[in-house]
């Protein structure tokens, strides 16, 4: 049992892939863990079964609805913000309202999870929000609405660190490379070109990414805020 004993956490996106990896962690590790889901109704009621943790429905594309989840959920000491979408392919076929609907999930919804969050977090909680390498690099065409969604997370956890100091409450970003979930996976279309572009050429496991999750979210992590944390094999080397 870790440092996060005692500690309650909100996973915001932890049904699948990265997201049920970090509620596996941060259960383990002591936290009392609820998380939410879009439309994965059975695999979150097996992870909650699994974990211990509570699961909701909400719509991340609906800003009142994870505004109102973070606020029902009362002061938590974690907020992990981990639900995202992707949109690929030439900017100018994709639709307008499948960028904007990009921009409400990845953008909007951990700016507005985190400030919610911020109002009743004691000092010295945490705030995590899963990015990625593409906002550092976007080496292949396609990309542009993702990598614009992901730079933007940068922005603002450097501004709401600056925030949240006061209250010693961190915000920090972390960055993955080519993961090995369902929206990608290890032997999917784009592996070979993906791991031409790494250093080490594999997939990263999304148990990976919890671990470093959690360290940000323990007791060793307090003076690490309005930082990004990259973790891709050299994706972005």
């Amino acid at each position: 049992m870790s440092g996060l004993a005692g500690k309650r956490a909100l996973v915001l996106g932890g049904s699948r892939g990265i997201g049920a990896a970090i509620v596996r962690r941060l259960a383990a590790d002591g936290a009392t863990v609820a998380f939410t889901y879009a439309g994965s109704a059975a695999a979150a009621e097996a992870l909650a079964r699994e974990t211990g943790s509570t699961a909701a429905q909400t719509d991340s594309a609906d800003r009142d609805a994870v505004i109102a989840r973070v606020r029902d959920s009362g002061p938590l000491d974690i907020l992990v913000v981990n639900a995202g979408v992707a949109v690929l392919g030439d900017a100018r076929e994709i639709a307008p309202d499948d960028v904007d609907r990009l921009i409400d999930v990845n953008v909007r919804q951990p700016y507005h999870a985190a400030v919610e969050a911020a109002k009743q977090m004691p000092n010295g909680g945490r705030i995590i929000v899963i990015g990625s390498v593409n906002g550092d690099r976007m080496p292949f065409a396609g990309g542009a609405a993702y990598a614009l969604s992901k730079s933007a997370l940068q922005g603002m956890a450097r501004g709401l660190a600056r925030d949240f100091g006061p209250q010693e409450i961190t915000v920090n970003i972390v960055q993955p490379g080519p993961v090995d979930t369902d929206m990608n996976p290890a032997d999917g279309p784009m592996k070979d070109v993906m791991h031409s572009f790494m250093a080490i050429k594999r997939h990263g496991r999304p148990e990976e990414i919890a671990g470093m999750v959690a360290y940000l979210a323990g007791p060793e992590a307090g003076y690490i805020t309005g930082a990004m944390h990259t973790i891709d094999g050299g994706f972005g080397a």
